[in-house]
């Protein structure tokens, strides 16, 4: 099965007290890339997390996006430091008897909370056991998701291969039956050529046929088709294998095939087929990129 290194997935859990949201972005990549964003609380699991993602998801460039949201029913994590604050509300009071006989107590007390230490702020423990159980079962749920992403793009780039993988085929039965006629055709012309120049009798025929000999063993395409047919077949074989890299690969021995072709053509109707074949070959390349 053919699977893009595209992806995306999100899965969100509540368990008692707070709410667990992950996400997971899949790009192509020639390796592996992890890049995790979790609280603090779960620092110490980072590892695991990477583990896990290298395990299922293979190959790629992977961004992991954890959130943990405390519920109604959990604790505040900020609280106020009242025996501090009601200090700094009295001096503030008696700082003011001292200038102004008014005196705006709400004002004030928005005053006391700005100043050091007027808050109590919860430290960042380690992640209870049921915390970290919620978060995998979070991202176990992103993965799945993910991974149908990964398989709903590979069945669109198969769709791609396949088109483009049938327009060089057919490129090939194209350039094979354009071949029958080319060598006919370039006897005609060179025979051509030498008979105005020097007259029927003025050369050697037999001559002229060892030339041309010569020159169909130069410019012979055959071994190239043969080879270019089996490549097309392979290249089929491996997109139900799924391996992107092996596709590209045979993408790098198809084009060596259809260079050569073009090199030996030494015709203009073969040209234009190659040219055909080397854009759908293109477009193969581009999409290889992303196979997993």
């Amino acid at each position: 099965m053919l699977k893009s290194m595209t992806g995306f997935g999100r899965g969100v859990l509540e368990a008692d007290g707070f709410q667990v949201t992950a996400e997971i972005k899949t790009l192509n990549s020639k390796g592996l890339d992890i890049f995790c964003r979790i609280p603090k609380s779960l620092s110490s699991r980072e590892i695991e997390l990477r583990n896990l993602l290298s395990a299922e998801l293979e190959r790629g460039k992977i961004e992991l996006n954890i959130s943990i949201t405390k519920t109604a029913q959990a604790e505040a994590s900020v609280s106020v430091n009242r025996p501090l604050v009601k200090a700094y509300f009295q001096d503030l009071r008696e700082s003011f008897y001292h200038l102004s006989n008014s005196f705006d107590d709400l004002e004030m007390f928005k005053l006391a909370l700005t100043w050091p230490n007027a808050q109590n702020t919860e430290v960042v423990t380690e992640s209870s056991e049921e915390e970290w159980k919620t978060a995998q079962e979070a991202v176990r749920l992103a993965l799945t998701e993910c991974q149908a992403f990964r398989v709903r793009e590979g069945q669109v780039l198969e769709g791609i291969f396949s088109d483009c993988i049938n327009g060089i085929e057919t490129g090939l039965q194209q350039v094979a039956a354009q071949d029958g006629l080319r060598i006919p055709a370039v006897r005609e012309r060179l025979l051509k050529t030498i008979t105005d120049l020097l007259g029927e009798d003025g050369f050697d025929k037999n001559r002229f046929e060892q030339e041309l000999v010569y020159y169909v063993e130069k410019y012979d395409i055959s071994e190239e088709k043969v080879r270019l047919q089996t490549h097309l077949d392979y290249f089929r074989e491996i997109i139900q294998e799924g391996n992107g890299k092996k596709l590209g690969f045979m993408a790098q021995e198809i084009g060596r095939e259809i260079n050569t072709i073009g090199s030996k053509a030494n015709d203009a109707g073969l040209q234009r087929l190659v040219v055909g074949m080397k854009d759908d070959l293109e477009k193969i390349k581009e999409q290889t990129a992303n196979v997993l």
